[in-house]
């Protein structure tokens, strides 16, 4: 799969590149959480970030008002397994360089996507980008094996967490997963096994010899 660039042309249906912050504490603190040596990990609100000034600001700048968690997700991993959307932007930055594996939320057709309509993009190192809310993600990949990646992940406050009770009444109630989570689980994926609904068809794309 062809890597492409956060700053080409083709990355502006899929997000942006957000400036004018100083990024640099928050950095220092996203640089001591832990990385494992295998699989990812995620933590929805990391105490370390939300106590800059800078978790203000985000909430009042780029999300206009509302209110906000800053977490990390951390670790090694090449693979597509799954893509999720939530109902607003995520906000990323990496330590290192890593990878997003994306697609757009109007290529899924009754549910399903191909995994052919993947889209690989390299973000460099101290890059902060947003993620529009009608983009399909997951979790990063390293663009080093050896370092592995470390990225910010802003999102709404309560993102992520304890899946509400609902009663589904259509196709995309049975997507969602956690709190403003909606999950599409490729057949070979732990989530998959874990009872999340297969939405991709294809290969599980995986970038190892890409990179």
């Amino acid at each position: 799969m062809e890597i492409l660039s956060v700053h080409d042309k083709e990355f502006r249906k899929y997000g942006r590149i957000v400036k004018g912050y100083d990024l640099q504490e928050l950095m220092k603190a996203l640089a001591a959480t832990p990385l494992p040596e295998e699989g990812t990990a995620y933590v929805a609100s990391e105490p370390s970030f939300e106590a800059l000034p800078v978790k203000d600001l985000f909430s009042k700048n780029l999300y206009g008002g509302m209110p906000v968690q800053l977490g990390w997700c951390n670790g090694h991993n090449t693979k597509l397994n799954c893509f999720e959307y939530h109902r607003d932007s995520e906000i990323n930055l990496g330590t290192e360089d890593f990878i997003l594996l994306l697609a757009k939320r109007s290529q899924i057709r009754k549910g399903i996507i191909d995994s052919s309509k993947t889209v690989a993009f390299r973000i460099p190192a101290g890059t902060m980008v947003e993620i529009y809310a009608t983009t399909l993600h997951f979790a990063p990949c390293h663009a080093d094996p050896e370092k592995g990646f470390r990225v910010l992940v802003v999102l709404p406050e309560g993102t992520n967490t304890e899946k509400p009770e609902i009663t589904e009444l259509n196709l995309e109630d049975k997507l969602l997963w956690a709190r403003n989570k909606w999950l599409l689980a490729h057949k070979d994926s732990k989530q998959a096994a874990k009872g999340a609904r297969i939405g991709i068809s294809g290969e599980n794309i995986d970038i190892a010899k890409d990179i």
